[in-house]
């Protein structure tokens, strides 16, 4: 496996240090085990799993911070893309949309890999939080989705349901655009209807302004949700 960043032609492998992950774990019948000694970025692989026994697994991955700088153009595109609301509604207040956008930012990503029969029915650590700064918890397994069935999921911050967050369904092999595009609701809860064939991404973003940092105005969290047919 790699573990790749952006969209379309800006698609690449991820550039950062294997010291800045802080978690890569696969959680399943057998319970959670630390993945974090298979990663190994001198090979052309990130890294080579093999798992134990026939069942669904949850791979989970979080980074440590990294900073960024961008033009006022840039970050406002890529905030209101993102449905950065935070960000963009302090920098409107305080008369800073034409200042760069400084941020710290981070990732956390989630993987469903089913390996072997599909059960029938989720195992319960598919549907649990796993603890991620910034998570989107799948409330149904899509392997046992029916046509036409809605797959849900709830987007946690810091533990807690996210409203007013944008949430993108994407076509990994079609990736250029999202095929759909969702406001989380109170209870931080967005639903898709997700074609049973290809591979697909659940993706979110979120910001929170922060002080006293000299490098960033804000801490940024990119989260996904991936798995395939």
């Amino acid at each position: 496996m790699t573990i790749q960043v952006g969209h379309a032609q800006f698609r690449t492998r991820w550039s950062g240090q294997i010291v800045r992950v802080l978690r890569f774990a696969a959680m399943g019948s057998e319970g959670q085990r630390d993945l974090r000694g298979t990663l190994n970025q001198d090979r052309e692989k990130d890294a080579i799993l093999s798992f134990p026994a026939a069942g669904t697994e949850l791979l989970s991955f979080e980074s440590n911070h990294d900073k960024i700088e961008l033009p006022s153009i840039r970050y406002n595109d890529y905030a209101k893309f993102e449905g950065l609301t935070p960000a963009l509604e302090l920098r409107a207040r305080t008369g800073k949309t034409d200042a760069p956008g400084r941020e710290i930012y981070s990732r956390c990503a989630k993987s469903i890999v089913q390996v072997g029969p599909v059960g029938a029915k989720p195992p319960g650590y598919l549907t649990a939080p796993v603890g991620l700064t910034l998570e989107i918890v799948p409330e149904k397994d899509p392997h046992l989705l029916k046509v036409g069935e809605a797959m849900p999921v709830q987007v946690l911050y810091q533990g807690k349901p996210l409203a007013g967050a944008t949430v993108m369904l994407t076509n990994l092999e079609f990736d250029s655009n999202p095929l759909e595009t969702r406001i989380s609701d109170r209870t931080g809860h967005a639903s898709f209807l997700v074609p049973h064939v290809g591979t697909w991404l659940i993706n979110v973003v979120w910001t929170r302004p922060i002080q006293n940092n000299p490098d960033a105005d804000f801490d940024t969290t990119f989260s996904s949700l991936s798995f395939g047919y």
